[in-house]
């Protein structure tokens, strides 16, 4: 079992390393040409904005029990050092580190400068609020609890499930949350036909982002994170945002959520964690908490890979 455990850390170690290289790459990304899939689907399927909830939940089967049975019959057919080069490839191209981190920067650099109307443009890539009317720390706000979250998302949770399913797991995480990401909107058109995979993300994040919001606890004010996290996090609307964000705005002595600004008004939402109010630096000291957190993560896999094996094929 221990060179199966050493191997798993491995890539993702080298995942990583890789996203921190290379960044995701410029041209044909597979996520790019999958979105384009999943919008002429959802078109065919969801004309006039029906929002069939069955219709949508062929629409998920269609887009991710393929790909998914494809990479679990690569997984049982591919030699030992063909997979691991698969392997380490798929889950680099589904983690988004540096991306989130880039992104995340390109909104605090212009707000540290005074550059309201360029740190507005930054955060309008990163959220769904209305970027034009949010103010500086509205800014601050929006891009600390995207990176929060979308550490869980974007990073943590697909080196999760690569620990716990190998190759047809990250698959299978990151199409469903790219679909939850296009489709999980609370309008007329996405709230019914999106219902099966916003809880299909929701079941798949469970573990993931609870594990994360330990990781943020541990590796920031670890008594002050459990402490937003048992009081606050049930009060958001997400089940798996909410422990993420409380924890980490706890972890880092912030205050977050409050009411922000949609396309449809201002909605209330509850305060999150407890502290100094978010500003640019705010931004750089959540970067800093995802790295941290990843270094309690890199264990983490090895020993949910362990444990897997171990109950696969016995002790």
């Amino acid at each position: 079992m221990m060179p199966g455990i050493m191997l798993t850390a491995l890539i993702c170690l080298a995942a990583l390393l890789l996203d921190h290289w290379l960044d995701e790459p410029r041209r044909g990304h597979p996520l790019v040409a999958f979105g384009g899939l999943v919008q002429r689907l959802e078109a065919r399927l969801n004309a006039g904005g029906a929002g069939r909830r069955l219709s949508g939940a062929l629409a998920l089967a269609l887009l991710v029990i393929p790909p998914t049975l494809l990479a679990a019959m690569l997984a049982a057919v591919l030699p030992l050092g063909w997979l691991t080069a698969l392997e380490v490839l798929v889950l680099y191209l589904a983690i988004g580190h540096r991306s989130l981190a880039l992104h995340a920067r390109a909104v605090a650099n212009p707000l540290k400068v005074g550059d309201l109307t360029a740190a507005r443009s930054a955060v309008a890539m990163m959220v769904s609020r209305d970027a034009s009317r949010l103010d500086a720390s509205g800014v601050a706000v929006a891009t600390t609890e995207s990176v929060l979250e979308n550490g869980a998302d974007a990073v943590t949770a697909s080196l999760f499930w690569f620990a716990v399913a190998g190759l047809p797991g990250v698959v299978l995480h990151r199409l469903v949350n790219t679909l939850d990401a296009m489709w999980g909107y609370r309008n007329p058109r996405f709230e019914r036909f999106g219902w099966a995979a916003a809880r299909l993300d929701d079941l798949l994040n469970w573990i993931p982002a609870r594990l994360t919001a330990v990781a943020y606890a541990l590796v920031g004010d670890t008594r002050l994170a459990l402490r937003c996290w048992r009081t606050q996090a049930r009060q958001w609307d997400s089940p798996n945002a909410g422990p993420v964000m409380a924890a980490g705005a706890g972890a880092l002595g912030l205050r977050l959520g409050g009411p922000a600004p949609y396309a449809d008004g201002w909605r209330p939402r509850p305060e999150l964690g407890d502290g100094e109010p978010a500003d640019a630096g705010s931004i750089e000291r959540a970067l800093i908490l995802l790295h941290r957190s990843l270094m309690v993560w890199l264990p983490l896999v090895a020993l949910i890979s362990g444990l897997g094996g171990w109950l696969l094929h016995g002790a």
